[in-house]
């Protein structure tokens, strides 16, 4: 069976087309295509809370294009879903609208709740090796908001969705009280739980991950992501981008996106951090993969 899943978020969007497999003991998905669009409504929703009509014709033209794509691919079925840049600007209804209009695709602004359910959809407990069914923490950061959720014998014990995001670090809109809002509720759920280990998701993390040298499979532990964190804060962002590589839309928020991953190991506890390089695109693969089982079983 194949799906499409289109994420709307706060630096990128993103169409994942992908097919689920049922030949195995459990079902074996696999990612055909993804494609980004660094479209950065974040730079608008968060200090604006508007999003530009620049912007806003780019995200219809790529909405269009992801269209085209899906067409091609022919999925069973699809979802889009936009996170925190679309859940502040208050220009958002008209936005889906005009989506809707010029290309035919719904797309739900999701709370930051739903975003965590849809997000452990992945099945995040078993790519942290957790084969006692030992407790988890799930931290995905995006460029609005970072989404944690404790997991303990397979099932989500807590969850909160924080405004503090890559983007709005960047551009300077996290307070003080954001930080320890944060802190201390990661260092009560942790206290609660006591999670062994933690699992990232997102662009940065994988990142991250990925220049770290890490096996995979491995997890990064957060003296090695301590060290990335400072060694890429030493260069300016121009050298980011044309010493060490990084994409001029990720140059920028690689940094902020560090700090808040280190942050919440730090105030947890938790020295080492799974990176199964998944995330909502994922996640609303295997709930379309489950509403489809429950309708035809």
């Amino acid at each position: 069976m194949k799906f499409a899943a289109i994420d709307v978020g706060s630096n990128a969007v993103r169409l994942l087309l992908a097919k689920v497999e049922e030949e195995s003991v459990r079902p074996v998905y696999e990612k055909v295509a993804l494609f980004r669009m660094p479209i950065r409504l974040g730079e608008d929703a968060f200090p604006h809370k508007r999003i530009s009509e620049e912007k806003v014709q780019k995200l219809v033209k790529t909405m269009i294009g992801f269209r085209y794509l899906m067409d091609a691919f022919e999925p069973a079925d699809y979802m889009a879903c936009a996170t925190s840049a679309m859940r502040e600007a208050s220009n958002n209804m008209e936005i889906v609208d005009l989506i809707n209009r010029e290309s035919g695709i719904d797309l739900s602004i999701i709370s930051g709740k739903r975003e965590a359910e849809i997000i452990y959809y992945n099945h995040v407990e078993r790519l942290a090796e957790n084969e006692n069914n030992l407790c988890h923490m799930y931290v995905d950061v995006g460029g609005g908001s970072t989404e944690i959720l404790i997991f303990d014998d397979n099932k989500i014990m807590e969850s909160r969705s924080f405004d503090i995001g890559s983007i709005r670090i960047h551009e300077g809109l996290v307070t003080r009280r954001d930080w320890e809002d944060m802190k201390l509720w990661v260092k009560h759920v942790s206290s609660r739980y006591h999670p062994i280990s933690a699992v990232g998701s997102g662009g940065n993390i994988n990142f991250l991950f990925s220049v770290s040298k890490t096996n995979e499979g491995a997890p990064l532990e957060y003296g090695k992501l301590k060290k990335l964190h400072t060694y890429i804060r030493s260069f300016p962002i121009e050298q980011r981008i044309s010493e060490l590589g990084i994409r001029p839309d990720r140059a920028d928020v690689i940094v902020p996106a560090a700090k808040i991953y280190l942050s919440v190991m730090k105030w947890s506890g938790i020295t080492e951090m799974f990176v199964p390089q998944m995330g909502l695109a994922d996640g609303i693969v295997h709930v379309l993969y489950s509403k489809h089982k429950q309708t035809f079983v």
